[in-house]
């Protein structure tokens, strides 16, 4: 009795999972593929394009693939600064 009661513990702690204390990292950047679009009426694949380089990160538009109309935008924010010579 005393051992089918230690093989089921321990079986029971070999299989539990580790908590993982770090968020993952799959999600930090999302890349936006299909938007509305007002002028067309519906979603259409977008472009995007870097419009200027900020100290902070880049900053891009998202443009409709059919009308070249702006869509939206986004900021990528940089891990290390600029350094000013």
């Amino acid at each position: 009795m005393k051992k089918s009661i230690m093989e089921t513990l321990n079986k029971s702690i070999r299989y539990q999972r580790k908590k993982n204390t770090q968020a993952p990292k799959q999600f930090e950047e999302l890349e936006a593929s299909m938007l509305f679009c007002p002028k067309c009426k519906e979603a259409v694949p977008v472009r995007s394009k870097l419009l200027i380089v900020l100290p902070n990160g880049d900053k891009y538009d998202y443009l409709c693939t059919k009308c070249g109309n702006p869509i939206g935008s986004k900021v990528t924010k940089e891990e290390t600064p600029l350094k000013s010579p």
